[in-house]
Order: structure tokens, then C-alpha cells, then sequence
């Protein structure tokens, strides 16, 4: 049964990092918006392909929650009804939770694949979550953490929401994605913790606690790193896609944001120095040290030149796994000094 709840937390931990790259690529390509509302799609579960179908039209059945433009407005029908031959406004009323009313036939379907992903997701958790109810006896904490996965993946759906009725508010996207890299973190630790032949490494407290810390800071680089991103959308919005203009005059968080890069460079060579110098033998740091170098790539590759195509979802998902990683590494820490503790 282990056997079984582990491969379907794996399953889970890819569809979650699946659902972190669908969701960079929407900021990429300014989707966040393609669908106004949620969690339907104009109020349709299968979203509109061309302008047309949201155009208002005579003889034709609309049911109640279904969404029109009309002068540059979104309208929502009231109820079931089919029209008339004349536009009657009593049939429809405003779309009040905000004022967005285009429609980019890619913008929606992006953004429509990135809530499928999302979706798709929920069914691994759930067979997991049921999986972990057998494996209580055995270890409760399996139980737990599915528990804890399943209500997570629920209030980033409020969230979700909640950033689609508030016309992609500052600060939501980054709660948004904060809470994506938690979710992450409880899924690894369902793998790990459901393996069975774990790696015996050496204990390091120092070494341990820098670890925990390299994984805090990685996360606090992400919230910075999400706020410039924000910082980007609204130069976009006033000086449109001219890539070079977006950071000509960067915000306070830019500076913050590049000169906390060089600290998590610097701490993760000093942990990778003390695992190699002290025999400790936690090999995934050769990975986190690879997965910096590739962030620091991308992020200069932004700066320097001009936001090259893709480098934004790149930059996003090499941080997401380099957290993953990081935080992989910190579960093998506590195992092993809970390993020196029953010797």
C-alpha cells in the first residue's frame, strides 16, 4: 500500500510543479485575465474559441451565468432564456467583481489549460489522501500531511479565484504562488516520507540549520522576485511590450531582489563546502549548486537582454525546483539525525 501512496504523491508533486509552470507562462503571456471569471470561462465550461460566440444574438438560448460583451462591458444572463429578435436589457445583468471585458481567444485557452492542470491535479490528491487512511497505523503522519495537501489545493483555488475577481490584485498573485511552493513542500515530504530504503547520511547541526535556512531564503527570493514581476506588469501596462523599457528604472525590490541572490549563492557554496570538507554525503547538493547557476543565467539573461522569449516561466521553474531540492535536502538532514538519536 506504501508502494502505491508513494507513486501517487509523485504523480501529485509533477501535476504540482505542472501547474507552477501553466501558471508562469499565463504571467508570461498576460493571460491571468483571459478568463473573467471563475471557475467557469465566460460562464461556459468549455470556453469560447472566436469573438463572435460572445456577441450577443437573436434567436439563440443563453443560460443563467453565461457571459456576454456588449459596449465594451461584460453582461451575465440572469436565467435560461432564448432571445428575440431586439436586445432586451432586462434579460441581463452587469459582471460587477470588476470591469475587464476583453476577450484574446490564446489569452483564455491559456488560462483555461492552466485551471484543467489545476484540476487534474485533485484527482492523484484525493486517491492519496484515501491511500494514506490504510497507512495511518503505520505512520499517522501520511495521513496528516495528505489531509493537509488537500486542504491546501482547496485554498489555492480560493485564491485563484480570489485573483481573477479582483482583476489580478498586487499581492494576490504572490500569495498565490507562495502557497503553490508550500504545497510543493508537503508533497515532498509525503515521498520522502513514504520511502522506504532512505539514504543514511552523516548529521551536521550546523550544516542542518543552514540548510533550513537556505530553503527560507530561497522562498523570501521568490516573494521578491514575484513583487518585480509585478513591478513589470504595470510598466507594461504604461509603456506597453517594449521589453527594454520594463526595467529602465527599477524599483527598490529590483536591487533587493538581485543583491539577495548573492547571498543564497554565497550560503549554498558554504553549505556545499561543509557536506564535502565533513563527508556528510548529501549528494542533491550538486543539484542545488547546478539549478543556481541556471537561475542566476536566466535572471541576467532578463536583465541584460531585454526578457529574451520564455526566460520569465524558466526563471520561475528553476526557483520552484531549486526550493524542491533545497527542502528535499533539509527532510534528509532530519532523517538523519533522527537516525543518530535511535543509535
Amino acid at each position: 500500500m506504501s508502494g502505491y501512496f508513494q507513486k501517487t504523491a509523485k504523480i501529485s508533486l509533477i501535476l504540482v510543479y505542472l501547474v507552477i509552470l501553466a501558471g508562469a507562462i499565463v504571467r508570461m503571456t498576460g493571460s491571468g485575465m483571459g478568463c473573467p471569471d471563475w471557475p467557469k470561462c465566460f460562464g461556459y465550461y468549455i470556453p469560447p474559441t472566436e469573438q463572435g460566440q460572445l456577441e450577443w444574438k437573436e434567436k439563440k438560448t443563453y443560460d443563467a451565468g453565461q457571459i456576454i460583451i456588449n459596449n465594451d462591458a461584460l453582461l451575465v444572463a440572469k436565467k435560461n432564456f432564448t432571445t428575440s429578435t431586439t436586445f432586451t436589457n432586462e434579460n441581463w445583468e452587469p459582471y460587477t467583481k470588476h470591469k475587464y471585458a476583453t476577450f484574446n481567444p490564446w489569452h483564455t485557452w491559456i488560462e483555461y489549460i492552466n485551471r484543467l492542470v489545476t484540476v487534474l491535479l485533485g484527482i492523484p490528491v484525493i486517491i492519496m489522501m484515501v491511500l494514506s487512511f490504510f497507512l495511518y497505523s503505520k505512520d499517522k503522519w501520511l495521513t496528516y500531511g495528505s489531509i493537509a495537501a488537500f486542504i491546501a489545493i482547496g485554498i489555492e483555488a480560493v485564491l485563484g479565484k480570489i485573483v481573477v475577481d479582483t482583476n489580478l490584485k498586487t499581492g494576490m498573485i504572490t500569495i498565490h504562488m507562495v502557497i503553490a511552493f508550500l504545497i510543493a513542500a508537503i508533497f515532498l515530504f509525503l515521498v520522502y516520507r513514504a520511502k522506504e530504503d532512505k539514504k543514511n547520511n552523516s548529521f551536521d547541526a550546523l550544516t542542518h540549520k543552514l540548510i533550513l535556512f537556505s530553503v527560507l531564503l530561497t522562498l523570501v527570493q521568490v516573494i521578491f522576485g514575484t513583487q518585480v514581476r509585478e513591478f513589470v506588469d504595470g510598466q507594461i501596462d504604461q509603456v506597453g511590450y517594449v521589453n527594454e523599457l520594463w526595467l529602465a528604472h527599477p524599483n527598490t525590490l529590483f536591487y533587493v531582489h538581485r543583491s539577495f541572490s548573492i547571498g543564497v549563492v554565497a550560503l549554498n557554496i558554504y553549505i556545499a563546502y561543509r557536506i564535502y570538507k565533513l563527508e556528510l554525503g548529501y549528494s542533491k547538493i550538486r543539484w542545488v549548486l547546478l539549478l543556481i547557476l541556471l537561475e542566476v543565467i536566466s535572471g541576467l539573461a532578463m536583465y541584460y537582454f531585454e526578457f529574451p522569449f520564455s526566460s520569465q516561466p524558466i526563471h520561475l521553474v528553476l526557483a520552484a525546483l531549486l526550493f524542491g531540492v533545497q527542502f528535499y535536502l533539509f527532510l534528509e538532514t532530519i532523517n538523519s539525525k533522527s537516525r543518530r538519536k535511535t543509535l
